[in-house]
């Protein structure tokens, strides 16, 4: 399921490797897994909606691609 975050205005790093304990943002636990993490900006405080599943083709944004995944898999 994708996560819904308040993050405050600036640069973040959206986690790509699914190791942080953090999630959905990175912090630093990708070493090693040789992928690293998306940097995006908000350009003012709100709520946003992260993918948290990591097979989205628009990271760090939530596309639905988790229900897709599932579909595929009752097949």
């Amino acid at each position: 399921m994708p996560c819904t975050i308040k993050l405050e205005a600036g640069v973040h790093w959206w986690c790509s490797c699914a190791r942080s304990g953090h999630q959905p943002l990175c912090d630093g636990s990708h070493t090693g897994t040789g992928k690293g993490p998306v940097k995006f900006t908000v350009a003012e405080g709100r709520e946003v909606v992260l993918c948290t599943c990591k097979h989205t083709d628009h990271p760090p944004w939530c596309d639905g691609s988790h229900g897709k995944r599932v579909e595929e898999s009752e097949d």
